[in-house]
């Protein structure tokens, strides 16, 4: 097998990569779209993002044109439906997207919250199950969907405009709330008929690593390729960072960034209400999944907000040597690291301070934001053990600029190994080894 192209679609920029296994021979330079954000809701213009997929591959210059395949690691969920010639009706619904609480409670009452979790192996959380997200259109704007021939997410939108092909990964149906994830044996009867969809307006669900098809003509022109290079079906990001790190039962995936991801490989998923349950994509293997949604933009939030004046070297330093020392003693201040909400609750919680006095200090104020995060962190691994799953003892980490792995890491129970890895999403995405349909 030659080069592939990979395309690491984020929620703000595509990076185009050439690859040649997990070696990066050249990336493009980041090619931005914007996601409009209005209330609750979080949306993506289907044109300005595929003008942005363009870009990215043209960042490459004449080198993409002699790959031997396209390989696809996409957000999700990435909700969007499609007419019959494959034209966006909606604006793609991001998983940032938070409208549709009522309808995620009622998803839920109406199966009940156990039997949904067992089929799904996830609440219907709003717009983290992209369920929830169908059936607020459906609520609130059928007409955007009276034309509806083709509904899923992000990776297959691109097949459906740039291949013809109607297909998704296990990865992505897992988040769409009508897969039976815990299985991996199709589209849910079940929670099709609670949502009230039909099955023939979901895409096939093929493995990451298989050809969903090839560019059209059309396609090729657009992103200056040759007509006929097949496209992988693709997969979540998270899950080409785990197959970057080894995908082994027990491997623990840990991304430090604006939201810090913690991820188990495991093949024996154990639902739970506080953990996202998905299939990685290709082989049978799960990942089970904590999130803390605001890692470090709560951080760099207390700097705008409490710290405006302050070098950033000068900043980065405080947190440094707060997060050695701990609270100032007698402090009573204490934060919710929720300034993002939790991915795993339908009400979304809040971050807040409690304990504050007159004689409460800025840097009271961030070391409490600290020690908030890094109990959140440790946390989590009980969760996470409860699952049944041994977990290894080398993490590896993806992410963590300014040390904040360090931080997020300070008061994790036991012995740990942890062992960087680099441009997790695209390297991992020259492990896919293209296979026929």
């Amino acid at each position: 097998m030659g080069a592939v192209l990979g395309l690491d679609i984020g929620s703000s920029s595509v990076i185009a990569g050439l690859l040649d296994g997990r070696r990066v021979l050249a990336e493009s330079p980041r090619a931005f779209f914007r996601t409009r954000h209005e209330g609750a809701r979080a949306e993506v213009d289907p044109e300005v993002l595929l003008a942005a997929v363009a870009k990215a591959i043209r960042g490459l210059g004449d080198r993409a044109r002699r790959v031997d395949a396209i390989a696809l690691a996409t957000m999700c969920p990435a909700w969007v439906a499609l007419d019959r010639t494959g034209a966006a009706l909606t604006p793609i619904v991001t998983h940032q997207d938070r409208r549709s609480v009522a309808e995620a409670r009622v998803l839920e009452e109406r199966m009940g919250a156990d039997r949904h979790l067992a089929l799904c192996g996830c609440r219907p959380i709003p717009g983290g199950i992209s369920s929830t997200t169908w059936a607020w259109f459906r609520q609130h704007q059928p007409g955007a969907l009276r034309r509806a021939d083709l509904v899923g997410h992000l990776n297959t939108f691109l097949h459906r405009r740039l291949t013809g092909a109607r297909v998704t990964d296990p990865s992505n149906a897992s988040f769409t709330g009508l897969y039976r994830t815990l299985t991996l044996d199709g589209w849910s009867d079940e929670l099709c008929a609670n949502l009230g969809v039909s099955t023939q307006q979901l895409p096939d669900v093929v493995e990451a690593d298989v050809i969903g098809g090839v560019l059209t003509r059309e396609a090729a022109r657009r992103l200056g390729l040759p007509a006929g290079l097949p496209m992988l079906t693709g997969l979540m990001d998270g899950s080409a960072g785990m197959l970057l790190a080894g995908a082994k039962v027990g491997q623990l995936f840990n991304v430090v960034g604006s939201t810090d991801v913690l991820a188990l490989c495991t093949d024996r998923p154990r639902p739970h209400p506080l953990l996202l349950t998905r299939a990685l994509g290709v082989g049978r293997a799960w990942l089970q999944v904590s999130t803390l949604a605001a890692m470090a933009s709560s951080i760099y939030w207390a700097r705008e907000q409490f710290f405006p004046e302050m070098p950033l070297e000068d900043f980065q330093r405080e947190l440094r040597v707060l997060s050695r020392r701990g609270p100032r003693p007698g402090s009573t201040v204490r934060f919710e690291p929720y300034m993002a909400g939790e991915r795993t609750r339908i009400e979304q919680r809040q971050g807040a301070f409690t304990g504050l006095t007159l004689a409460t200090t800025r840097t009271d104020l961030l070391s409490a934001i600290i020690e908030g995060l890094t109990q959140a962190s440790a946390e989590r691994l009980p969760l996470l053990q409860a699952t049944g799953t041994p977990l290894l003892r080398s993490v590896a980490v993806s992410g963590g600029a300014d040390r904040l792995d360090r931080l997020m890491h300070r008061d994790w129970p036991g012995r740990w190994r942890y062992r960087p890895v680099t441009d997790a999403t695209m390297r991992g995405l020259g492990l896919l080894v293209p296979r026929p349909r």
